[in-house]
């Protein structure tokens, strides 16, 4: 398996620390709002990894913070009236909620930052202690050039990046680049934990660097987030955790890809912003997961309707072919034929293009093409009819496939069939067998206009269900 590192900007072999075993850290929300679709993209797309590196056999850790401490947090709280805390303790739920109808499995560990506050605190003592950071009136600030390596991640020089740099009147850094690791509280309205430089919050960077080495230890297999956070979180991650821990900090830095909208970037000021909430209005989780996952995770996808309603009918034809196996299996009987042995043995063929999809980059563009072969292939050896045993093989490679994409995860709800549609549905049956086919497909026409399909197979009527 190989994965693009973007510190070494290549390709490179996965090799885990300890072989069979995978640890990930992924940079998670800050919790003051629904998340949006460009946040949706990082969530779902390192999942993805997560599964697919589980399929292959590895035991993965996976921590993915929530940032429960922020200005955006306090400015929140001060707009609807609550607490910080309230605050986000309210989108925290929300997050899970919204991330389960994309199908996104829970981390390992979901650390918050103001659980994790002593252990922050120690972080930049040590710090301070090691010559690495300063305090200046109840702040303190890492001092960047101290670690000679500022700016690997992002390929920036730090003299240049010192010339586009601005001190805000109320800092009080030595140095243009220099961050903050904790912040003197303004206001006593403010929250605050005390600390050995005054009430005050940790910065942004630090809270990354902490939780990762208390969940995950000094180095990590892989750090992953979005194309935006290269510079400069993951940067000033780097030079926080390799500067207080002494080696490296991850050996696999994986960044996914920008979402424009209708060709545009993303901007509540263009009024083209969207929460997953709002999409999934109109849309079902799935549609969302599957079109993100439609396009390489490091190249920029561009959000539509027009290729959301490509995604939906992409992915309802996957449903279609799952539905059908599920109606083998319910209507089937019997063993495997050797025709019918010979067509699933082949089916290997696709499980070895999937493999090689996803051990390339974790290409899933590729890899869905693999899975839609497969369904070309399962929907030729069933159209007349298969096996129980058959379809139960077919319905069990499809998903193989569709569990590492994280799709064809929810069976269409099962309200039934009511009464008087099963009426007609035995009435169209009865008027086939005395060959009044007028009747048969006035039936058949009434029942279509209420999105109700009528498949006939040598198994039976299959009722489908829009």
């Amino acid at each position: 398996m190989k994965v693009y590192n973007t510190m070494t900007r290549q390709k490179e072999e996965f090799k885990p620390i300890t072989e069979g075993k995978v640890n990930m850290y992924v940079c998670g929300p800050t919790v003051y709002n629904f998340f949006h679709i460009g946040n949706a993209r990082p969530f779902v797309v390192f999942d993805t990894l997560r599964k697919y590196l589980e399929y292959k056999g590895n035991d993965v850790t996976f921590v993915q913070n929530f940032t429960d401490v922020d200005d955006k947090i306090i400015n929140r709280a001060k707009e609807e009236g609550i607490t910080a805390p309230e605050v986000a303790d309210k989108y925290i739920d929300e997050y899970y909620k919204d991330a389960a109808a994309l199908n996104v499995k829970k981390a390992d560990v979901h650390p918050r930052v103001s659980e994790t506050m002593d252990e922050i605190i120690q972080f930049v003592k040590d710090l301070i202690d090691m010559g690495y950071a300063y305090e200046v009136d109840g702040d303190v600030y890492y001092s960047t050039r101290k670690f000679p390596e500022y700016g690997k991640l992002s390929k920036q020089n730090i003299d240049d990046l010192e010339a586009g740099a601005r001190i805000m009147v109320e800092e009080k850094k030595q140095d243009p680049l220099d961050f903050a690791l904790w912040k003197a509280r303004k206001e006593e309205s403010e929250i605050a934990w005390d600390s050995p430089w005054g009430m005050g919050r940790p910065g942004w960077h630090i809270e990354c660097s902490t939780m990762s080495r208390k969940y995950l230890g000094d180095t990590i297999d892989i750090h992953a987030g979005g194309q935006d956070l290269q510079f400069p979180h993951h940067e000033n991650e780097i030079a926080q955790s390799e500067a207080h821990n002494g080696c490296t900090f991850a050996n696999y830095w994986m960044h996914n890809g920008y979402i424009t909208v209708d060709n545009e970037k993303m901007s509540k000021s263009l009024g083209n912003f969207f929460t997953v909430r709002d999409i999934l209005e109109k849309y079902d989780g799935e549609v969302i997961r599957f079109f993100l996952l439609s396009g390489h995770y490091r190249n920029p996808i561009n959000f539509s309707d027009e290729l959301m309603e490509q995604a939906k009918n992409s992915l309802g034809r996957l449903q279609n072919a799952k539905e059908n196996l599920q109606f083998l299996i319910e209507k089937g009987e019997g063993a495997m034929t050797d025709a019918e042995r010979e067509a699933f043995e082949d089916y290997d063929k696709y499980r070895q293009q999937f493999i090689a999809a996803m051990d390339d980059d974790l290409n899933t563009a590729d890899g869905i093409t693999a899975v839609f072969e497969l369904v070309t292939a399962i929907n030729t050896a069933v159209k007349d009819g298969a096996s129980k045993e058959f379809a139960e093989k077919s319905l069990e490679t499809l998903m193989e496939f569709a569990n590492v994409l994280g799709i064809l995860q929810q069976d269409k709800a099962d309200d039934g069939i009511d009464a008087e549609i099963q009426a007609l549905v035995d009435e169209r049956q009865q008027a086939r067998a005395e060959k009044n086919f007028a009747r048969a497909d006035e039936i058949r026409d009434e029942l279509a206009a209420r999105g109700i399909t009528l498949k006939d197979t040598p198994q039976g009527v299959q009722i489908i269900k829009e």
